[in-house]
C-alpha cells in the first residue's frame, strides 16, 4: 500500500519536472553574464558581512 503511494508521488513528481524543463529556456549570453554578477556581489556582499562581524567579535572579546 505504501509502495503504491510513493510510486504514484514518483510519476507526479516526473511529470511535473518534465513540464518544468519544456517551458525553461536557454539564456543568452547578455542575461547569463548579468546573473554571474549579480551572484558574484551578492557572494562578495555577504562574505564582508560576515568578515565584518567576526572582526567585531573579536575586537568585542579582546583577541584570539
Amino acid at each position: 500500500m505504501a509502495e503504491e503511494g510513493f510510486t504514484e508521488k514518483l510519476k507526479n513528481f516526473l511529470g511535473e519536472s518534465k513540464r518544468v524543463l519544456l517551458v525553461t529556456k536557454k539564456p543568452s549570453t547578455k542575461e547569463f553574464k548579468m546573473a554571474a554578477k549579480i551572484t558574484g556581489l551578492g557572494m562578495l556582499l555577504i562574505g564582508a558581512i560576515g568578515m565584518i562581524i567576526r572582526i567585531v567579535g573579536t575586537l568585542i572579546t579582546g583577541g584570539s
